[in-house]
């Protein structure tokens, strides 16, 4: 390790005077600042750990994810379409509807989205809806342009993060659920799953 040098014996050595003692305004502004520091410090580490408390479900208004399988009730979806519209999944009970929560950048959604297009056009006349909640960050701005040029043929809505918490918690995309006439969850899919598999669903609905 380096040695520090002794700048106070260099300066005596040298002659000079050494440093005048702090004054008490000084002293007092110093004090003052560092209590101001630790003020601040503390400000952060309450935030962070009410921050915390809210995702631990501790907080009185912190969002409550309960998961959702087959059989349950499809919880609701009031979302906005890519018009502005409000769209409700309530509004399509008495249909079987397919909810597909995917984005513009995911892969598989991208690989997926041709078959529902071919399902909505196949089986609509028939009680059957595809319903696509859009998931992307940037929102309307890159879903629109993307839902024209895929020429998807089924309602869009664009996503949220307490639609996602609604769900259960959407944690890989796609996730797919198909419900039935009565609105409940009869087949819950994450990722990329065959397309025979969606339409046998489907089909065992109508």
């Amino acid at each position: 390790m380096a040695e520090i040098p002794d700048n106070r014996a260099s300066e005596q050595a040298g002659g000079s005077q050494p440093p005048p003692a702090q004054s008490p305004a000084s002293k007092l502004l110093t004090l003052g600042i560092l209590i101001a520091a630790i003020a601040l410090a503390a400000v952060w580490i309450q935030k962070d750990s009410t921050k915390n408390s809210a995702l631990a479900g501790e907080g009185k208004s912190a969002p409550r994810v309960t998961a959702v399988k087959v059989g349950d009730p499809a919880p609701d979806l009031i979302l906005k379409d890519l018009q502005g519209n409000t769209v409700k999944l309530s509004d399509l009970k008495g249909k079987v509807v397919l909810v597909d929560f995917w984005a513009t950048w995911c892969q598989p959604c991208t690989i997926m989205i041709p078959w529902f297009i071919e399902f909505q056009n196949r089986y609509g006349s028939q009680g059957f809806a595809v319903l696509g909640v859009a998931m992307d960050d940037e929102g309307l701005s890159v879903v629109k342009p993307y839902a024209a040029k895929a020429s998807m043929n089924y309602t869009v809505v664009i996503g949220s993060e307490e639609a996602a918490e609604a769900w259960g918690g959407i944690f890989g995309l796609p996730t797919s659920f198909v419900i039935d006439r009565q609105g409940r969850i009869q087949a819950k899919h994450i990722g990329l799953i065959d397309r025979d598999v969606f339409e046998k669903d489907i089909r065992s609905l109508l």
